[in-house]
């Protein structure tokens, strides 16, 4: 597969941007948490589309399954002004329910269908193989991303449902262990 300059770059700051987005200062995985409130701010965001958009496409993470990667793939070799139209290419992709407002949203802006082709793109390629490790990390289980979209009383009757500070505590720990580990392999004391 050849992957445009456009796109080649596009990958890189994609990952950038979700691997930016998933851990907190102290190490924790906040991606789902960051990415709902980047989605409550998708008004402000569509101003970004052409300039940055890999910092919007991101709103869009874990939102497209793609039933035609022959299709992707052929677009992945387009430079950015011969894009396929937004309408041709929905018809190989399906949005998920959760997604379909931000579409509209996007889609009324003048750079929108453009925009969506981008964003599918960006999904598509994070989905190749080798993909990167926060990807990995945040989809190893596709209910996290439907749990942000649930409300704290459906959740609460979820007998799978952990709350942030229930996973985050044990991770944190996780993490903070094993950076003492690492550091006292490097010849620095342990702090106690």
């Amino acid at each position: 597969m050849h992957l445009s300059p456009f796109f080649h770059n596009l990958r890189s700051a994609y990952v950038a941007e979700l691997e930016d987005q998933s851990h907190d200062s102290d190490g924790v995985f906040v991606l789902q948490k960051r990415l709902a409130q980047r989605r409550k701010e998708l008004e402000f965001l569509v101003h970004m589309l052409e300039l940055s958009p890999e910092m919007v496409a991101v709103v869009f993470h874990q939102a497209f399954t793609f039933s035609s990667p022959m299709a992707m793939e052929q677009l992945l070799g387009c430079e950015p002004e011969d894009l396929p139209e937004w309408d041709s290419l929905a018809e190989t992709i399906t949005v998920a329910p959760w997604a379909h407002a931000m579409v509209r949203t996007v889609r009324a802006q003048p750079a929108g269908d453009w925009f969506m082709a981008v964003a599918a793109a960006s999904e598509f390629m994070l989905g190749m193989s080798g993909a990167p490790v926060a990807r990995q990390a945040d989809d190893s289980d596709d209910k996290d991303a439907r749990d942000d979209n649930r409300t704290d009383a459906d959740q609460s009757d979820d007998p799978d449902y952990l709350s942030a500070d229930d996973d985050t505590r044990t991770d944190a720990q996780g993490r903070e262990e094993a950076g003492a580990d690492w550091l006292a392999e490097q010849g620095f004391d342990r702090k106690d």
